[in-house]
């Protein structure tokens, strides 16, 4: 949760700029991320430059549940921002506003690990909730297939999210050498 607060608009933003087109999508504009790189089921993006440069591998669910829900893209991405000091920070945009004073939590087969979900006007983030978990929970998604978020929006629907992790490492490293 290191900068969880600071970085939900910048997750926010990232998440509105890439609903309309997709994550497959090419930028044009300058201001709006660009694609790095694809690998299997996962997407490195950059956005600025400079100080301001970001780099984020980005995934979107294989499956979502329940089937038919209303709700906006929904993204899980690992975000390097140099000039914050942050380097592998794992953070999901559900696509919906979470229920207030509601956890989320991520699944990797046995491995489980407690997210702290954050509301931003009409979207919704959630972060490890413990800064130690942040490695532990990376180096879960190296070694798994498939990892799920399970959480709850505020019309009380509870949601599952899977997302593949294949490509999962060959995406954050080079999210790594996009923004040193």
């Amino acid at each position: 949760m290191r900068l969880c607060f600071l970085f939900a608009p910048a997750a926010i933003a990232l998440a509105s700029a890439l609903a309309p087109l997709g994550a497959h999508a090419a930028q044009t504009d300058a201001a709006k991320p660009e694609l790095a790189g694809e690998f299997r089921d996962w997407f490195v993006y950059t956005s600025g430059t400079g100080a301001n440069k970001i780099c984020y591998a980005l995934a979107q669910p294989r499956q979502s549940e329940p089937r038919g829900a209303k709700r906006d893209p929904i993204y899980f991405m690992v975000t390097n921002w140099p000039a914050k000091r942050l380097r592998g920070e794992p953070s999901f945009v559900p696509g919906y506003t979470f229920k207030e004073g509601s956890a989320a939590e991520i699944q990797i087969g046995n491995d489980k690990f407690p997210l702290i979900t954050q509301n931003e006007g009409t979207a919704g983030g959630a972060w490890i909730r413990v800064q130690t978990d942040e490695r532990k929970l990376l180096n879960a998604m190296q070694r798994g297939a498939n990892m799920t978020v399970i959480g709850t929006s505020s019309r009380g629907t509870m949601t599952r999210d899977t997302f593949s992790l294949a490509g999962i490492s060959a995406a954050m490293e080079r999210a790594n050498t996009s923004c040193k």
